[in-house]
């Protein structure tokens, strides 16, 4: 199989970052890529301006990429944060407002993927606390994805580099798909895979994958060591990708990795161009 049988996006938050965002989407589609993701672009503001989301909403259709992967607001990303529904106060407040602005507008590029960052355990505040909070948000967050005819997903970083994200194992962040799915009752709720973080976190990645590809909404991948591309580690990374087609994933396939001291579009060349 290899390479060449899975269907592959490029997020736009970690690869051509060299260029202005509004120029991203052609250069994706320059390297002959289809389709793209994002984390949410405007890390400080959850409400930007109309025509800020209209400019990149131009910018995608022009350049003939679909949007199949968007993130909610999730504070300084990349930065200190790792999310806001789970942090009280403003954050929380951000996140709320950004629900549906984050749905409308992949809604409007008929994208079918929404991830929400869980965020970091906050010092003098009950984690019980947190989470019963990360509930309530993920309940509402689940309505609006499936009002767009969306999955909502949730994502395990790993422990060495998020270290006060409670979500760094497979079963932590599927225990939480379950219950956003049993209080909605909507079941759209889904994991999103991502192994390099699950390699960082030291889990055994084929058993991962025969457990969770049904659950799972999405799939991401970096090497590892340095979450640099496909064969710059060790992670048998087109072995594992075999495994989730074999497992019955047939989704999309997040290419989240750091280019390394060279232009983006010169990253690419572990992917034959007919393969993207």
């Amino acid at each position: 199989m290899g390479f060449a049988e899975q269907r592959f996006n490029v997020n736009l938050s970690i690869l051509f970052t060299e260029l202005p965002l509004l120029e991203r989407p052609a250069a994706a589609a320059a390297a002959g890529f289809g389709a793209v993701e994002l984390w949410w672009p405007w890390v400080g503001s959850p409400t930007p301006e109309r025509s800020e989301l209209d400019a990149l909403k131009r910018a995608i259709e022009d350049a003939g990429v679909r949007l199949n992967g968007l993130n909610f607001y999730a504070g300084r990303l990349p930065g200190p944060d790792r999310g806001a529904l789970s942090v009280p106060g403003e954050e929380s407040e951000r996140f709320r407002a950004n629900i549906d602005v984050a749905a409308d507008f992949a809604g409007s590029l008929g994208c079918g993927a929404l991830n929400a960052l869980y965020g970091n355990r906050v010092d003098g505040v009950d984690p019980a606390e947190q989470d019963a909070l990360a509930l309530q948000n993920l309940v509402l967050a689940a309505r609006a994805a499936d009002r767009i005819g969306a999955v909502l997903l949730i994502e395990a970083l790993n422990k060495p580099e998020s270290p006060l994200y409670p979500l760094v194992s497979a079963p932590a962040a599927v225990g939480i798909v379950d219950k956003v799915n049993e209080a909605t009752g909507l079941g759209n709720a889904r994991f999103l895979m991502d192994l390099y973080h699950l390699s960082m976190n030291g889990e055994d990645l084929p058993s991962v994958i025969e457990r969770y590809a049904s659950r799972t909404g999405h799939v991401q991948i970096a090497d590892n060591p340095g979450r640099g591309a496909p064969g710059t580690g060790s992670l048998p990374l087109e072995e594992l990708l075999d495994l989730l087609r074999k497992a019955g994933y047939d989704g999309w396939v997040g290419l989240e990795y750091k280019p390394g001291d060279r232009p983006s579009s010169e990253s690419f060349e572990w992917l034959p161009r007919a393969a993207r």
